[in-house]
C-alpha cells in the first residue's frame, strides 16, 4: 500500500508533465525564407535540420508540433521524421497560407 504523501506525489508529477505539454508552431523553411515573412510566434527549425534542432528549441514528445513550410511538402518530411523520434502529436498544416488559415492569424 502506498503512502498517502507517495500518492500524492505522483499525483503532482502526473500533473505537472500535463501541464507542461503545449502547442509549438514551426516554420520548416529556410532561414531566409523565414526572415522573409514568416508567422506571428513560429519558430524556424529548417526541415534538414529538425532532428538535430528540436531539443535546442525545448520541444516536447507530448507537445502539439504544428509544422508548416511553402507547400506542404518539406513540412510533411519533417512530420516523418519527428514521428521517428517518438513525438506524438505532430500535425503538417501545408503552406503557409493554409497554416494561416487554420490558425485563423492574419
Amino acid at each position: 500500500m502506498k503512502s498517502l504523501s507517495g500518492i500524492l506525489a505522483l499525483t503532482l508529477a502526473l500533473a505537472a508533465g500535463t501541464a507542461a505539454a503545449r502547442t509549438v508552431v514551426i516554420d520548416v523553411r529556410t532561414g531566409i525564407e523565414y526572415a522573409m515573412g514568416h508567422i506571428d510566434g513560429a519558430i524556424n527549425i529548417s526541415h534538414t535540420d529538425i532532428a538535430k534542432d528540436i531539443s535546442k528549441a525545448q520541444v516536447g514528445r507530448d507537445d502539439r508540433v504544428i509544422l508548416y513550410c511553402r507547400s506542404g511538402n518539406r513540412s510533411g518530411q519533417a512530420q516523418d521524421t519527428l514521428r521517428k523520434l517518438g513525438f506524438t502529436h505532430v500535425e503538417n498544416y501545408g503552406g503557409m497560407d493554409e497554416a494561416r488559415k487554420r490558425l485563423q492569424t492574419p
